[in-house]
Order: structure tokens, then C-alpha cells, then sequence
């Protein structure tokens, strides 16, 4: 009997990874389906309709030279912004919260968000050139992170202090925000405060081939790097038996989240739960963390925000609505729910 009791394990274990494997394939094949649907809608409507496949062919710039000027110069931006925007904060929500070991983690939880909003807020209200809004954001969101670590980890690294102090620098920076568009002139406030809650719309190709560039070479590292979270994931001790010091691990993947979000909020604004719910959401399909997981993770963040994105543009009936709208409004419900799941007495357990 012993040999069959021994045998049965690896074999049980390996029949359950083979599972995960398919499922995994089989959602980022539906994913990625969806993506080129949606895609194709949007940068096939408008008042000027055409049809998805020549829309997709006029990316590609094929076929009628008006479907081309018109899907190239007007559509694909704003559509190619939502798509990596929306997978760069998937994954950066995923590091987070891995790295964090808490799953309310985010870039909208420890001030990443609130400092880049903070830098395009004081491009845009004191009237300078919109060129320098991308670069303001993403400085703002570094200095954030700058901020963030300078505070969480005097004294030594602890989750709860990183959250906390997290928290307490997002609500500071939205404070300073608000004191921006207060005190600047009415016009320049109000373009400020229709950045401040996320929209895709008035991007150029400049902007989506700068960001597009730093975010997918980022979501390359993160794959790449998935050994070194999934060895965090064991906790500090064994990760530093195994030979990963977790002090200087740690702050390195943080780094590459807050690049990722704020690279992303550089594009799109301060886009509210993507990171947060994402992550949850391919956790809820596909089961524990793997590298094929992280992959679909960057997809469904993709699906996620130009799904939104087309929302505003052709469901709701208020037309000009950020993006930021749609996901605040999917995005409340969902927080309030992980709330009272974390408030559960073995859901810290899960977490750990």
C-alpha cells in the first residue's frame, strides 16, 4: 500500500497544476478574443461607422485611405492608451498586493495615483504646455513612491505600516490636488479636475508610444520577476533561506509597480479599482498566482478599462463622462465586498 499512498500525492498535485495550466489557456485565449473584439468596435464607431474588419485592417493601414486617416489619427490612440494602460495597472495591482501581502493593496490605496495626479494637475492649472502633463504625472507618482518608502520603512518594513502610510500620502496628495484646482483660474481648474477622474480621451500617438514602450517593457520584467514573488510569497524567512534577500527584493518589485501605475496614470488619469479589482478577479477564475496568471492578468486589466472606455462612449447616455466613472461606479461595490470579506475571522488567514 505504500508505494500507491506516496505515489498518489505528486500525482494529485500534478493533475491539479496540469488543470490550472488549461484553464489558464483557455481564458487568456478568450481574453485576447475579446480584446480584438473590442478593439475592432472601437476603433470602428463613431458618427463615422466602419465596419470591424476594415477597421482592424485600417490599424494596420490597409484599405480605403479615409478608413485609415480616420482609425489612425483619431481612434487608435485613445483605444491603444486604454488597452496598455489598462494591463499596466492589472499587473502593478498584482505586485502590490503580493508584495504588500494584502489584497486592499493598489496604486489608488498608497498615494501612486494621488501623485501623479498631483503633477498633471499643476501642469494643467497654472496653464503650461499639455506636452508636459505625461511627464509631470509620471514624476508625480515616483516622488509618491519616494515619499511612501521613506516613511514606511523607517524604523523597519512592515505591511500594516506600508498601508497605513499608504493611505494617509493618498489622502494628503488628494488634498493638495483639490487645493490646485481651488485656488487656480476656472477654466484651467475645471480641464484639471476632468483629468483628475481618468479619461483616455485626446491622446496622441507621441503619448501612447512613449508609454506604450515603458509599460510593456515592464510588464516583460514583471513576468520575468514572477520566480522572485512567488518565493516572496513564502514569507521573509524562507525567501532569504532560499537565498532572496527580501529588503532589497521587496523595494525593487514596488519600484516596478509604481512605474507601472504611474506610466499608466500618465496616459489615462488617476483611473480608479482597475488595479484593485483585476487581480482579484483572475484569482477568482484561474486560482493561485502563477506566471500564466500574471499574463492574464495584464489582459483582463486590458479588457477591463476599454470595455469602460466604450461604455462611456456609446452606452451611457451622457456623453463626455471620464472613464474614470465607470470604474469608480464597478469598482465602490467591489472594494466594500473585499472589505467585509477581510473583516470575516479567517480571511486574514487567506492572505498570509
Amino acid at each position: 500500500m505504500t508505494p500507491v499512498t506516496t505515489d498518489a500525492v505528486p500525482r494529485t498535485a500534478g493533475g491539479a497544476i496540469a488543470r490550472q495550466r488549461r484553464r489558464t489557456a483557455l481564458l487568456s485565449a478568450a481574453a485576447t478574443a475579446l480584446l480584438v473584439v473590442l478593439t475592432a468596435i472601437g476603433l470602428g464607431t463613431g458618427e463615422v461607422s466602419i465596419p470591424p474588419v476594415d477597421a482592424l485592417r485600417g490599424l494596420l493601414g490597409l484599405g480605403d485611405p479615409g478608413n485609415v486617416m480616420l482609425v489612425q489619427e483619431l481612434r487608435a490612440p485613445r483605444v491603444l492608451s486604454a488597452v496598455v494602460a489598462g494591463a499596466g495597472l492589472g499587473v502593478a495591482g498584482a505586485i502590490l498586493q503580493r508584495v504588500a501581502r494584502n489584497p486592499l493593496a493598489s496604486p489608488d490605496v498608497v498615494g501612486v495615483t494621488g501623485g501623479a495626479s498631483l503633477g498633471a494637475t499643476a501642469v494643467i492649472a497654472s496653464g503650461a504646455s499639455a506636452s508636459l502633463i505625461s511627464p509631470a504625472a509620471l514624476g508625480g507618482g515616483l516622488l509618491a513612491a519616494g515619499l511612501l518608502g521613506l516613511l514606511a520603512w523607517r524604523g523597519g518594513f512592515t505591511v500594516s505600516r506600508l498601508v497605513l502610510v499608504g493611505l494617509a500620502v493618498q489622502s494628503g496628495l488628494a488634498a493638495a490636488v483639490n487645493l490646485l484646482i481651488v485656488r487656480f483660474p476656472a477654466e484651467l481648474a475645471s480641464s484639471a479636475l476632468q483629468w483628475t477622474t481618468g479619461s483616455v480621451y485626446g491622446r496622441t500617438w507621441t503619448e501612447v508610444q512613449a508609454g506604450g514602450g515603458i509599460i510593456l517593457t515592464g510588464l516583460v520584467l514583471a513576468l520575468i520577476c514572477h520566480r522572485r514573488i512567488a518565493v516572496l510569497d513564502l514569507g521573509d524567512d524562507s525567501a532569504g533561506a532560499l537565498g532572496l534577500p527580501p529588503g532589497t527584493a521587496r523595494p525593487q518589485l514596488l519600484l516596478l509597480a509604481v512605474v507601472l501605475a504611474s506610466v499608466a496614470a500618465a496616459l489615462t488619469g488617476p483611473v480608479g479599482f482597475v488595479a484593485l479589482a483585476v487581480p482579484h478577479i483572475v484569482r477568482f477564475l484561474a486560482g493561485p498566482p502563477t506566471t500564466g496568471t500574471l499574463a492574464l492578468t495584464a489582459l483582463t486589466g486590458a479588457v477591463l478599462l476599454l470595455g469602460a472606455d466604450l461604455v462611456v462612449l456609446h452606452v451611457l447616455p451622457v456623453h463626455g463622462l471620464p472613464v474614470g466613472v465607470v470604474t469608480a461606479t464597478l469598482g465602490a461595490p467591489w472594494l466594500l465586498v473585499l472589505m467585509l470579506r477581510q473583516m470575516k475571522p479567517n480571511a486574514g488567514s487567506a492572505t498570509r
